[in-house]
Parts: C-alpha cells; structure tokens; sequence
C-alpha cells in the first residue's frame, strides 16, 4: 500500500509490485466519505481513508501488505491512515 498526501487529503494505493499494476486505490476525495467527512480534522479523515482502504483490499483478496509511506514521517495522518488500515483488518 502507497500513501501520499497533499495539504488537505490523503490518498491510498494497493500496488502489485511484480505484476507492475495498481489494484485498487481510495483517498479522501472518494465520493464514498461524502456525509462522513463532514466536522473531521485530517487526522481522523486519514484513519477513515486507511479503514476504507482495508475494506477495499478484502474485497480484492489482500490481507498482508508491505505499507509504503513514500518517504514521508510516520506521525500524524500517515499513521492514522495506518491504524485505520490496521483496525480493518489489513497486516503490515
């Protein structure tokens, strides 16, 4: 999974590094949050990005993953977006 974020979202990657493909991918700006986003900072957006992510990834058969942050700290939304990713279920 490949994390990146802009100043005000946050975006996920599921990609299948052998095949060179992207499996499937979600960010704060998926219509799915429309109504849930509403009075969240970006901390707790990124937590709901990271479980919406391992929802995505069960669907596609993923449970393990190798998590890349991209070069960015682990801290702040990264690891909220991480955690979230972890409380659905996803292992890193």
């Amino acid at each position: 999974m490949v994390v990146s974020r802009s100043d005000r979202h946050i975006y996920a990657q599921l990609v299948d590094d052998d095949a060179g493909v992207s499996i499937a991918a979600t960010s704060s700006l998926d219509p799915v949050f429309k109504d849930e986003l509403k009075g969240k900072n970006k901390t707790q957006v990124a937590n709901l990005v990271g479980k919406r992510m391992a929802e995505v990834a069960k669907e596609k058969g993923v449970v393990k993953i190798v998590f890349d942050r991209h070069g960015l700290l682990y801290h702040g939304r990264v690891k909220a977006l991480a955690e979230g990713a972890r409380e659905g279920g996803l292992e890193f």
